[in-house]
């Protein structure tokens, strides 16, 4: 990679939109991601954020705008075909494989970077065993990075709502992604394992991925560990800044605090 591509942000969002019949559910969102940063996505219930979150990883096509990722246009792409260039995401709901266990989960995590042809499958060479042996190798680590090496052999079904969450986080990286995108990964948590879990997030910033997009309710959770933070309500961007500044920011308050709601 040279050093103009080192420089450019890693994704972009052009004036994404949406509209479900007369419902504008986003409209105009302009944000960027840069290489090395945690970027926070919140706002109210209804705001629209993970509309914009299934925009940009392909569930949901544009009505109008664009997502360039590494300087590609992904818009309207397969979430697949996205997840292959290096933008993987999580979802709400925990959707990992319940009667696997905890290292069979992250192992079959490893198929997106798995490129083996049928034949290489049944006759494998050496480097096809080799890249076996990586994988397994990479999955007992991220295991024991993601604070779960105690339940290794543990069938997922057997696991905390806690620990179905840090589970889905080690699938994802299991993927090897360059921008991790994760959709409310603290939901179900406690006070306390939301604390665990922003810990965890720090640390995989520094030691397994380059950046992350956080899209989520608890505040204290995105405040602590995100380096910029953008807060949609209604569908459109409200602020933007640093945690501080969004924080303090008096339409920011308003939209949480200052009115009801339906």
């Amino acid at each position: 990679m040279n050093p103009t591509q080192q420089d450019a942000p890693l994704l972009t969002v052009e004036g994404l939109s949406k509209t479900f019949g007369g419902i504008k559910a986003v409209q105009e969102i302009d944000f960027q991601v840069n290489r090395g940063e945690v970027f926070g996505l919140i706002g109210p219930n209804g705001a629209g954020k993970t509309t914009c979150f299934n925009l940009i990883t392909g569930f949901y096509t544009p009505t109008t705008g664009r997502v360039t990722f590494q300087g590609h246009d992904i818009t309207g792409q397969s979430p697949y075909r996205i997840a292959r260039r290096g933008l993987v995401r999580s979802f709400q709901k925990t959707n990992v494989l319940k009667p696997l266990t905890v290292f069979e989960n992250v192992l079959a995590g490893h198929y997106l970077s798995a490129r083996q042809s049928l034949l290489a499958t049944f006759f494998p060479t050496a480097p096809v065993r080799a890249a076996e042996r990586d994988a397994r190798d990479n999955a007992a680590r991220l295991v024991t990075l993601l604070d779960l090496g105690a339940r290794m052999d543990t069938p997922a079904y057997r696991l905390s709502c806690g620990e179905l969450r840090l589970l889905e986080v080690a699938v994802a990286l299991a993927a090897r992604p360059t921008l991790l995108m994760l959709d409310e990964p603290a939901a179900g948590l406690n006070s306390q394992e939301a604390m665990r879990f922003g810990g965890i997030l720090k640390r995989l910033r520094r030691e397994q991925v380059p950046s992350i997009v956080i899209v989520e309710h608890n505040m204290s959770l995105v405040m602590d560990v995100s380096d910029r933070v953008m807060v949609m309500d209604f569908g459109r961007k409200l602020a933007e800044g640093k945690p501080a500044e969004v924080k303090s920011n008096p339409q920011v308050v308003e939209a949480y605090l200052g009115r009801a709601r339906a």
